[in-house]
């Protein structure tokens, strides 16, 4: 019998209107943030920030340990010559830019709702993009956070899926054993932590396109965890 699920947050409770691997947008999100703050940049300053950026972009260069927010953007700063008091506003607009338009899945809120009720203990564990700091990566679950008991991203932990130190934590923070956990999540990185950790892994696949990657379990909608825990 499991008690508790953890999470993945994009794209499993949160909808993203935003390609996976952000390379294609880094100079709108600068022209974006030039816009806001009154900056002007050359061609040199948007290079010096696509470089930066491609650097710490997962989807290119893999990593499976956390930086810093401050890490990333002092380098950008930097390289653009923005003064380095201006971090938390340049870090706030460029965050803001990728996360609109960021939505709850409609089945999500009343599924958490009932599995709490049903006495199940709930986390997430996201890795965050570009290190974003979670007072905006747990915003996108604001509507839902009052149902997670246990809200950790990979800036908690220190490490990236697929290491195991993020369920491994969440197993002694909710004072169970790690077999009685499942993982929840929608990209191979996630069956693969939770199958190295020894978690029961489903998979969330909301398009339906055949995604082997070894999981335990495979639902389409989350509201069939309801039938699953019942």
């Amino acid at each position: 019998m499991f008690k508790a699920i953890v999470f993945d947050i994009g794209q499993t409770l949160v909808e993203y209107n935003k390609p996976l691997n952000w390379s294609k947008l880094y100079k709108s999100a600068f022209e974006s943030i030039a816009d806001k703050c009154g900056y002007s940049f050359s061609d040199h300053h948007y290079q010096c920030a696509i470089e930066v950026l491609t650097k710490y972009n997962t989807r290119i260069n893999p990593r499976d340990y956390e930086v810093t927010s401050d890490q990333i953007f002092t380098e950008i700063l930097s390289g653009m010559e923005i003064p380095v008091r201006d971090i938390e506003q340049v870090k706030f607009h460029f965050y803001s830019y990728f996360r609109q338009d960021v939505s709850v899945f409609p089945e999500v809120e009343e599924t958490l709702k009932k599995l709490t009720c049903k006495g199940i203990l709930l986390g997430t564990l996201s890795d965050v993009a570009y290190a974003m700091d979670n007072i905006y990566a747990l915003e996108d679950i604001a509507p839902i956070i009052k149902y997670i008991d246990y809200p950790l991203t990979s800036n908690d932990v220190g490490y990236r899926k697929p290491r195991t130190e993020g369920l491994r934590l969440l197993a002694d923070k909710m004072q169970i054993s790690i077999k009685e956990m499942a993982f929840v999540g929608d990209e191979e990185k996630d069956i693969l932590c939770a199958s190295n950790a020894g978690v029961y892994s489903i998979l969330i696949n909301r398009d339906g396109s055949v995604k082997n990657f070894g999981q335990d379990e495979e639902i389409d909608s989350l509201d069939k965890l309801l039938e699953m825990f019942d």
